[in-house]
């Protein structure tokens, strides 16, 4: 059904219908200002289609592995030689003591990303529970496509249901207002917070809005803006209590280390933070070496690591150790060595593809100096997924064409435990990531015939 559906979207790629839809989606741009920095968001006609067994096998994977990363990260949480597996930084082991004011997990928002490797076969390579970017991109995408004329065409034949992610965010937000503010029925007074040169401004100017909307303060706001006085945290004249974090843990200390006004009034529970510094634990690509590592299974169930042998390649933090694979012992780094056409070197605490090595894409020579960089730093290595890839019509050149690019799937996670929208990325390239210079987003619905 899915391929029949593909193959019938595009054959109604007429030169109008074409051509008008383009029209559409250029004027929804430029009208929306609608660019990550300065290219547009989407560039291509199709949106992502999922079947309805594709939505409940996401559904159900993110639902149990849900309850494994839990596992770690309470062990984690509590147990500091442990959390060594995580790598963190000596500041990041510092902002931990911070408590955020709310029960239950630091990451009450999240993205899991992942790649369908057949229609029932899913393999999640990393966890974003730190600034999980793109709900409010995809939800207005979804809008704008709902008025293509291709798409209107096409469900004359094929029903369409969106995956909205912004009232996951919003739910994610509130919900954890409301526990730090305990006994208050003052309504938040949001901050998006995140420097302002950043190529995402453009989405937090759809939260913001999105906010507005339902009767809520909001403003975006420069960490370089903020001021604690008074045991309050302000903005000039605005007074925050709800922070929608969007800037990076690390970035923040770097620039302004632990005395700016932020960690002061964090440290006091004057501003409720969404996500909380204790989110960095998960975010690190460790937390699949710590899932799929021997030596801690112990802290699952057997239905947990049967989870994570079907969903989590196999990964493990860059080290001179003994581990096994595929049931066999090896010495890792001579392993690793061996067998680049299979593996990709990832750095611990990186966004945006920055620092990713593709083993088969790379010499002998390249992938040797890599592995021995890649030791004197917190890095993982991850089995190789194979990519899917989808035919996606969309204009080069003022010409049409229908060009093959490798695509992924990306649930939106509330508190860890289930699915609240969907992220997809579509690029010709094998690293599929907007944020490193190339590639597009496009809309996601179910799909199924009328």
């Amino acid at each position: 059904m899915l391929a029949d559906a593909i193959a019938h979207y595009h054959d109604l790629l007429t030169d109008r219908l074409a051509t008008d839809s383009q029209a559409h989606l250029d004027q929804q741009t430029r009208q929306r200002q609608f660019y990550f920095g300065e290219r547009p968001i989407c560039t291509v006609l199709r949106p992502r289609f999922l079947s309805n067994l594709q939505f409940r096998v996401l559904q159900t994977a993110v639902k149990e592995l849900g309850k494994a990363f839990d596992r770690i990260y309470q062990a984690a949480k509590v147990d500091a030689m442990f959390r060594r597996q995580f790598m963190l930084t000596d500041a990041e082991e510092a902002l931990l003591q911070i408590h955020p004011g709310y029960k239950g997990c630091s990451y009450p928002t999240a993205r899991l990303d992942s790649f369908f490797v057949s229609e029932q076969e899913l393999k999640f390579t990393e966890y974003n529970t730190e600034t999980p970017a793109g709900a409010a991109y995809q939800d207005a995408l979804t809008h704008i496509f709902y008025g293509l004329p291709l798409m209107q065409e096409f469900q004359r034949r094929y029903d369409l249901r969106p995956l909205p992610a912004r009232p996951g965010v919003l739910h994610a937000l509130l919900d954890s207002y409301c526990q730090w503010a305990s006994n208050s029925s003052a309504p938040p007074r949001i901050a998006i917070l995140d420097w302002r040169e950043v190529p995402t401004y453009s989405e937090f100017r759809l939260f913001e809005d999105y906010f507005h909307s339902h009767g809520l303060g909001c403003r975006i706001i420069d960490p370089r803006e903020l001021e604690y006085r008074d045991g309050k945290l302000w903005a000039g004249d605005y007074h925050i209590t709800l922070i929608y974090k969007r800037v990076l843990i690390s970035e923040l200390l770097n620039r302004g280390g632990f005395e700016q006004p932020l960690i002061q009034a964090l440290r006091d529970q004057a501003v409720c933070m969404v996500n909380s510094f204790g989110c960095k634990i998960l975010y690190k690509k460790a937390s699949l070496a710590a899932l799929t590592d021997e030596r801690n299974d112990k802290l699952f169930s057997p239905e947990q690591r049967e989870a994570i042998a079907r969903y989590i390649p196999w990964t493990r933090r860059l080290e001179e150790r003994r581990t096994w694979y595929r049931g066999e012992p090896i010495d890792l780094v001579p392993f690793v060595l061996d067998n680049r056409d299979s593996l990709v070197l990832k750095p611990n605490d990186e966004y945006g593809g920055k620092g990713i090595v593709l083993g088969w894409t790379v010499d002998d020579s390249a992938w040797e100096k890599a592995v021995l960089a890649a030791l004197t730093e917190p890095f993982v290595v991850q089995e190789k997924v194979n990519l899917p890839r989808e035919v996606y019509p969309g204009y080069e050149g003022g010409k049409l064409r229908l060009i093959e690019r490798v695509l992924d799937t990306n649930p939106y996670v509330c508190f860890g435990s289930y699915m609240s929208g969907c992220l997809t990325r579509i690029s010709t390239e094998a690293l599929v990531n907007v944020t490193a210079g190339g590639g597009s987003t496009a809309p996601t619905f179910v799909v199924e015939e009328r």
